[in-house]
């Protein structure tokens, strides 16, 4: 402070830092503006790393592509982690980035790695050993993801609710046959989408120990047939969505079922697909009558 009176100032460092600058400053300030800002002065440096320690969501995109090697900066002192997407690194991010954050970070409940190909089985592995919370996890194009890695995913991740797996096409039956049988009771959303070794077994298995799944995207999954449907029909009592466009061997008969019951489907049933396709012809042909 300069004096007191009329002309009397406060610099911004001068307030509270816990009770003030940390919850209401610093807390609406971009990551990317951070990173700016801890450049200032060395007490401004301070400031910032206060407020990263606490951090409880760390989402790339907000950092830019241009500070992403600033990653390594920006999470150095994070241990209250719970959220942490990282998608936007993808192109560069590896084990040796990311297995330092997990293994500071046990609270981390949610992770998203889609598209990192970078990364390893080592990866998986130390969410698997570190993260036991973990709850949400995107693997989304993730070719390095086998059977292996999902394996110890299953064993040490009880708490875990939402997976991503499109296009890991490493991943067979046996692979999620045993992730359905370790953690199927808890499981509510799985997406195996674009995954052509992933069939019926698969399904049949997810069905029978996934009580609770709400939410299955089976796109192009060219293996998966109308047995594995009616089997989701006849075990699955809370599933809402089921994506199963592209599955060319899934019949109306199996899908039947379920829109009864409400469930989204993203495939139409024949006769809608056939009333468009006469609504298309009778821009042609005005004669056609589209009554049914």
């Amino acid at each position: 402070r300069e004096g007191k009176g009329p002309g009397w100032r406060c610099r911004l460092l001068d307030l509270p830092w816990e009770d003030v600058l940390l919850p209401h400053v610093l807390s609406r300030v971009p990551l990317c503006q951070l990173l700016r800002l801890q450049r200032v002065s060395r007490a401004f440096r301070a400031l910032v790393q206060l407020h990263l320690a606490g951090l409880r969501r760390f989402d790339a995109a907000q950092v830019g592509r241009r500070y992403a090697a600033a990653l390594a900066w920006l999470l150095r002192d994070a241990e209250r982690l719970q959220e942490l997407a990282l998608a936007p690194c993808h192109e560069w991010l590896s084990d040796e980035d990311l297995v330092p954050v997990l293994a500071r970070n046990p609270q981390l409940r949610s992770v998203a790695l889609a598209g990192c190909g970078q990364l390893s089985r080592r990866t998986l592995g130390a969410l698997a050993e570190g993260c036991p919370r973990l709850q949400r996890l995107s693997l989304a194009h993730c070719d390095w993801v086998d059977g292996l890695a999902l394996r110890g995913l299953a064993d040490r991740c009880p708490a875990l609710e939402e997976l991503d797996l499109t296009a890991c096409r490493q991943l067979k039956d046996e692979a999620i046959v045993y992730l359905a049988q370790r953690r199927g009771a808890g499981l509510r959303s799985l997406s195996l989408a674009v995954n052509a070794n992933v069939g019926d077994a698969a399904v049949q298995e997810l069905a029978r120990n996934c009580p609770e799944l709400e939410h299955l995207d089976l796109t192009g999954c060219l293996r998966v047939g109308s047995d594995g449907v009616r089997t989701l029909a006849e075990y699955c009592p809370a599933l809402r969505s089921l994506r199963v466009r592209h599955c060319h061997h899934v019949a109306e008969p199996s899908l039947s079922r379920l829109r009864k019951r409400g469930v989204d489907i993203d495939v139409e049933p024949p006769l809608h697909q056939a009333l468009v396709l006469l609504q298309d012809m009778a821009g042609f042909a005005p004669f056609v009558n589209l009554q049914v």
